[in-house]
């Protein structure tokens, strides 16, 4: 279950900052409505390399789309395999 809670609970931010945990951030709410997510560092690189994979897939079919598929022969001799 999400742990949500109002952005005025920073008072006591030590409270808020123990109750993140890795898999599980908290939500917080200012005038009744989500505004902030706090997460963990470990959950953030994991998310921004998550996006930057996807980023790079995005590109490669793209390319391949526009460009065509080359061989798998053709992969092995660009990389000196035949």
């Amino acid at each position: 279950m999400p742990k949500i809670k109002p952005v005025s609970d920073l008072r006591n931010y030590n409270e808020v900052l123990r109750d993140v945990t890795i898999k599980e951030p908290v939500f917080l709410t200012k005038n009744g409505r989500g505004r902030y997510a706090l997460m963990d560092i470990q959950d953030y690189e994991h998310m921004r390399a998550t996006i930057r994979l996807f980023s790079e897939l995005s590109k490669g079919e793209r390319s391949a789309q526009e460009g065509g598929w080359i061989s798998a022969d053709d992969v092995d001799t660009s990389l000196g395999l035949l």
